[in-house]
């Protein structure tokens, strides 16, 4: 299966490595991708839906539509380890 999200605050190379490590983490995630231009993440597997919008949440990447300053702040934050890692 094959799922996409629209999400906000992908800004950079560290925001998606922080979101691929992540979301591969999640049971029956197999595949992740980015598309920093469209802020799109391609998830494939069999994995819970909810799961991964709760993860791209708690990450500061909420669906498109839903952003806030504090959202914004932990994407931040985010994107920083994504930096390191």
């Amino acid at each position: 299966m094959v799922h996409q999200f629209e999400v906000e605050n992908i800004k950079c190379g560290g925001c998606a490595n922080s979101i691929k490590t992540a979301l591969l983490k999640i049971q029956n995630v197999e595949n992740v991708e980015v598309d920093k231009e469209t802020e799109t993440i391609t998830v494939t597997g069999a994995a819970d839906v909810i799961a991964i919008k709760e993860k791209l949440n708690a990450l500061g990447y909420p669906e498109k539509g839903a952003n806030s300053t504090l959202k914004q702040m932990k994407s931040m934050v985010s994107c920083a380890m994504g930096k390191i890692n």
